[in-house]
């Protein structure tokens, strides 16, 4: 295997025991076990981490309640087990929901959502999460939401993610434990030699050479393209790709409870509550062939979504009056499933470790499919199916900033805001949401506004933007925006400008562990 030389002339020699090509949910999870396990470990994405399927869920870690249908009782209950496990190990980007699923005549029988519910309180054995009960519609606050002709529903739990802080931290962690995350970086080539893998990596700066015993290819997506510059000789079609959007709207309802509606054929969609000031509604299922990248939501699945939501809110609502919107692909296995809507969420390996002639040959694992919900136990499924045993480790390790009992953050807020009582109104609450105990850090001993640096909008301060460069990896004004946090639907266009003049006019370092 030979260098090839980087942007400075010098050969990279750079030698690891594992590279994970994409830094999504799948891949960030990997790199963090892999690392915590002693592996020198590189992970590569060729865009922001989380930039595409991560950060456009509809970012729930939940069971999966409509898979009981289609007969996925191991998917769910590995869901329902992880589900209290990521409540445990991360509570500052994990809290729990209460679902209200009301009952339509000509839809699902009554006994049927009760039977299901009644499993899905019982397979994952729940402590943390209150149990399902029977509800009346006509009841205050649902009596003033939903349409008059729907009467009984069950109210059940599940929990919220923020989606795209749970892969930024899972690479704080794993770059804490020694790995090397390199944002902005495509792998553009991958050559099998005797003993490891060549590959070809390529940044802003130019085209440079890392070698490694193992690959993961969690590239999304993108898997199938990976594997086919890895493994040339076959033929890759495995992905099945399903399109996935949501609107935002201002608030539709008051209160803190979620909305889960049936729809007529068959697929659910959820309205809930949203960055304090919006309602979040989808999600849709549509298959999708074409470039993954930089994708929208279609006017059809715009209209789709209203039109199913319409079926049960009192107030119609329509696509003009969404404040934002997004979409997203899901690159799941393709089981030949005859819907969109029946293909398995869960996750497949390929592994390759075998050459043409069939002998032993360094492993590249491609993975196919997944859930967020999952992402820690894929991880260290992966792990063992590259012989890395069984020793795991994340069960019950906080991520970073997640050391705080579940039933306290409420008083970890309360702690925050009476220590610095100079943080604007809800601050407090935002900060410890995305920062958990790591808030601190972020603050780095400031006493006052004036010492937060340049107001950006809101109760965003340059000071904040200096952390989230120098330990979460971000490059861009979007990378704050839109990934690590949602400040972007709270700052004006004038507020968004001056985060992204702030990005163009400092000449950031790069990421270093904390």
């Amino acid at each position: 295997m030979n260098a090839i030389a980087n942007s400075t002339g010098e050969p990279d020699t750079a030698t690891f025991d594992l590279l994970v090509i994409g830094g999504g949910i799948n891949g960030a999870g990997i790199a963090r076990d892999a690392a915590g396990r002693g592996l020198k470990v590189c992970l590569v994405e060729k865009d922001d981490l989380a930039s595409h399927t991560s950060s456009a869920s509809t970012k729930l870690i939940h069971g999966g309640l409509r898979y009981l249908e289609h007969l996925e009782f191991k998917l769910v209950r590995e869901s329902l087990i992880e589900r209290e496990r990521l409540l445990k190990i991360a509570p500052h980007i994990v809290w729990p929901l209460r679902f209200v699923l009301p009952h339509d005549k000509g839809l699902r029988p009554s006994w049927m959502l009760r039977l299901g519910l009644f499993m899905y309180d019982h397979l994952g054995g729940r402590k943390l999460l209150p149990p399902t009960r029977t509800i009346n519609l006509r009841n205050a606050p649902h009596w003033q939401i939903l349409e008059d002709r729907l009467v009984k529903g069950f109210e059940y739990s599940d929990c919220w993610v923020e989606d795209s802080r749970l892969v930024v931290l899972n690479c704080v962690d794993a770059a804490e434990r020694g790995a090397e995350i390199r944002t902005r970086t495509e792998c553009v080539g991958l050559d099998r030699g005797e003993d490891g893998w060549a590959a070809i990596l390529q940044d802003a700066d130019g085209q440079y050479e890392v070698s490694a015993r193992m690959v993961v290819n969690a590239a999304g997506p993108w898997v199938d393209k990976v594997l086919g510059r890895a493994i040339p000789r076959d033929t890759h079609e495995n992905l099945r790709l399903v399109k996935g959007s949501h609107l935002i709207f201002p608030k539709l309802f008051e209160g803190d409870h979620c909305y889960i509606f049936q729809n007529k054929d068959d697929r659910i969609i959820f309205a809930i509550p949203y960055e304090r000031e919006f309602t979040l509604v989808g999600t849709t299922d549509q298959g999708f062939e074409g470039d993954p990248s930089g994708i929208k939501i279609s006017p059809e699945e715009a209209d789709y979504i209203c039109d199913a939501a319409n079926e049960y809110l009192r107030t119609d609502i329509a696509p003009e009056q969404a404040v934002s919107s997004y979409a997203g692909v899901r690159p799941l296995y393709d089981d030949k499933a005859a819907s969109n809507s029946t293909v398995t969420r869960d996750y497949v390996f390929e592994l390759e470790d075998k050459d043409e002639n069939g002998d032993k040959a360094p492993p590249i694992l491609s993975i196919f499919g997944g859930k967020i919900t999952t992402y820690r136990k894929l991880a260290e499924h992966a792990l063992k199916r590259l012989g890395q045993g069984d020793e795991g480790w994340t069960v019950d390790a906080h991520l970073p900033g997640g050391d705080i009992d579940p039933e306290r953050f409420e008083a970890f807020v309360s702690d925050l805001a009476a220590r610095n009582p100079w943080l604007p109104d809800g601050a407090a609450l935002r900060l410890a949401r995305a920062y958990g105990t790591r808030v601190e850090a972020v603050l780095n001993g400031a006493q006052g506004l004036n010492d937060m640096g340049v107001h950006l909008g809101g109760d965003l301060y340059a000071r904040e933007l200096e952390y989230l460069v120098k330990h979460e990896f971000a490059r861009t004004a979007d990378d704050v925006l839109w990934r690590r946090s949602k400040l972007g639907l709270h700052l004006d266009k004038a507020e968004r400008q001056r985060v992204l003049d702030w990005f163009a006019a400092e000449k950031a370092p790069k990421a270093s562990a904390l």
